[in-house]
């Protein structure tokens, strides 16, 4: 839709805007159609923020309740996982002289 809004009227992005203005009666040949599609973009982006908070207050809730659940059952292994965390993708960084001859290489 930015692609749309910037000129861009491929027939791929028109399809793609008059697919994300279903069920409105808004057409692509109105004179404020910049206007809308801003507002329609806006829009969409505050959904996703909305749904991005519920799903990392979701995931909050979710580990407190895990927690409270262990503490109440093993609390020694709580507090072993407490103390080591498991980090996704953390390992051993790469050598130092293998990032300085990467970076100077490019």
């Amino acid at each position: 839709m930015i692609c749309f809004r910037s000129g861009n009227n491929r027939p791929r992005i028109e399809r793609t805007v008059r697919m994300a203005f279903v069920g409105t009666n808004v057409s692509l040949s109105q004179p404020d159609i910049t206007q809308k599609l801003t507002e329609h973009i806006d829009d969409l982006k505050q959904r996703i923020a909305a749904w991005g908070k519920r799903i990392r207050r979701y995931t909050e809730r979710s580990t407190r309740f895990n927690q409270n659940r262990l503490f109440q059952s093993d609390q020694k292994r709580l507090y072993e996982s407490l103390e080591r965390p498991e980090v996704f993708g953390a390992g051993p960084g790469p050598d130092k002289a293998d990032t300085v001859a990467f970076w100077r290489g490019l």
